[in-house]
């Protein structure tokens, strides 16, 4: 079994923000695999799927971002899960808009929502895909920037970001970190 958490806020009010790319990702996965519907579980709504004959849980915690640790450490350990099973779907503003990056360990880079998990892990070595958002411009808070929605010229290359990010997902549960890193840690340039 896999779980698959997307980072982000719940709430209309944060429905289409860059910090929850990581939902949309999540939702697109449950969309193309034939998911159950969403249900309340582990501080998240829950979802389960299977990807080539893995059995795979899907979790969007509803805890707000900064607070996602709480809701992933509740699956991880009510399925007995080790940490190489987890798969952590977040927004990323030091990566160009659209861009995808798998990494198997490291710091959270300014992310809090994986701040939060690595600290409710007691490990960096947690499997993550970053979506790229672009960084913010000079004058605005980056706090304020991940909770704005995208531009209307933004829009066609996030949403094939989430696309491509739903297909890098598939591939991780299919193939693993390593094969999905060599596949989809390039993206081509903005168009």
């Amino acid at each position: 079994m896999k779980l698959v958490v997307g980072l982000g806020n719940p709430g209309t009010k944060y429905e289409r923000s860059r910090h929850n790319v990581g939902f949309a990702v999540i939702d697109q996965v449950a969309s193309t695999n034939g998911a159950d519907p969403f249900r309340t579980g582990f501080d998240g709504l829950t979802s389960e799927c299977t990807v080539d004959g893995e059995r795979v849980l899907l979790l969007k915690p509803t805890t707000y971002m900064n607070r996602s640790g709480a809701s992933v450490r509740k699956a991880l350990d009510f399925y007995k899960l080790p940490v190489d099973a987890l798969l952590i779907v977040c927004d990323d503003f030091s990566l160009p808009l659209g861009r995808l990056r798998f990494r198997g360990s490291g710091s959270a880079g300014g992310q809090n929502g994986l701040k939060d998990v690595i600290a409710a892990l007691s490990t960096e070595g947690v499997p993550r895909l970053r979506i790229g958002i672009d960084p913010p411009p000079e004058a605005i808070d980056p706090a304020d920037y991940v909770l704005s929605g995208f531009k209307p010229s933004e829009r066609k290359v996030i949403e094939e970001a989430v696309i491509d990010a739903g297909r890098a997902v598939e591939s991780w549960c299919r193939n693993g970190l390593q094969a999905a890193m060599n596949e989809f840690n390039v993206k081509k340039a903005k168009e």
